[in-house]
């Protein structure tokens, strides 16, 4: 137990770092390779920041343990709602948003929940389902390429070191994001309960850590609103991208837990983020309620409530 306890720590840690590094690298291949910058930020940057999510669900897809996928988009939707913009509420105690997220951002990630929710309804989500969410994924980037502004000044040097960055850490993601789907199973089974519970709750928190730490430097700059829209970015591309891309691999399982409880609190998450951004405004208290949601969300799901 403690064995695999460790190897599920070490992995999450290494599937971070070297998703951080794969990301930097690609970056600056496609810069090299002359793709546009706009290109850029909405394929390999928005897609690096969801890469932990996408890289375990994967390795959970081809080693016969789809209910992990289930767990890891749902539980991670909820964690960026509930714990994420509820520590930086509190933190940053009063975030206004300069964007405009009415028009269509907060509509794409209101439809993102709402279309997860119906097509995993009956408990499974095929490749028919995969393909369908692709698509809502595709209508995000075509939006995000149309309304995005160019990154500003990036090195078009591609040299060797990078070559070897690129490739050291594609290997570390696919090894690291394998071994934490085998410790979560083992884990799972030591604990007698099912390998989605874990996803659901440590394997969230492990994947979100990254945007709870940006998000949170953040607040305390008195910079909260990077929180709301890095986390809306995130959601969807969670629930349209991580989803749809696994369930090319087979039919990703949703299990009574998930169906019955997480899924419907997601889009409950969902609707409360929509609310409390749709003013332009949230404030410390909102996001101590957030934070409450995320306590009953963590009992209910570990059997302690």
């Amino acid at each position: 137990m403690i064995f695999w306890v460790a190897v599920f720590v070490l992995s999450i840690a290494t599937l971070i770092k070297s998703s951080d590094y794969f990301t930097g690298s690609a970056e600056k291949l496609g810069t090299h390779l002359g793709l546009p910058h706009f290109i850029l930020g909405v394929t390999v940057v928005a897609i690096g920041t969801s890469l932990p999510e996408l890289a375990s669900s994967v390795a959970a897809m081809t080693m016969g343990s789809p209910e992990i996928v289930a767990g890891n988009v749902v539980g991670s939707n909820i964690t960026n709602i509930f714990l994420i913009i509820g520590l930086s509420g509190i933190v940053g105690k009063k975030i206004t948003i300069q964007y405009d997220l009415l028009r269509v951002d907060l509509p794409l990630l209101i439809a993102s929940a709402f279309m997860l929710a119906i097509l995993a309804y009956d408990g499974s989500f095929s490749i028919a389902d995969g393909v369908i969410s692709i698509a809502g994924l595709a209508v995000y980037l075509g939006y995000a390429a149309k309304t995005a502004n160019d990154g500003g000044n990036r090195s078009e040097r591609f040299g060797i070191k990078d070559a070897v960055v690129l490739a050291g850490s594609a290997i570390l993601l696919y090894l690291s994001a394998e071994y934490t789907v085998k410790s979560v199973v083992e884990i799972s089974h030591e604990l007698g309960m099912g390998a989605e519970i874990i996803a659901a709750t440590a394997v969230a928190l492990g994947t979100s850590l990254p945007e709870l730490s940006v998000s949170l430097v953040a607040a305390r700059r008195g910079k909260s609103e990077i929180a709301i829209g890095n986390v809306l970015g995130s959601n969807i591309f969670n629930s349209f991208g991580v989803t749809g891309i696994s369930a090319l691999f087979g039919t990703v399982i949703f299990p009574e837990i998930i169906r019955s409880f997480a899924l419907p609190l997601m889009v409950v998450a969902t609707l409360m983020y929509f609310f409390m951004t749709q003013d332009r405004q949230m404030t410390g208290w909102e996001g101590a309620m957030l934070l409450i949601f995320y306590v009953y969300y963590l009992g209910r799901v570990l059997g302690l409530m």
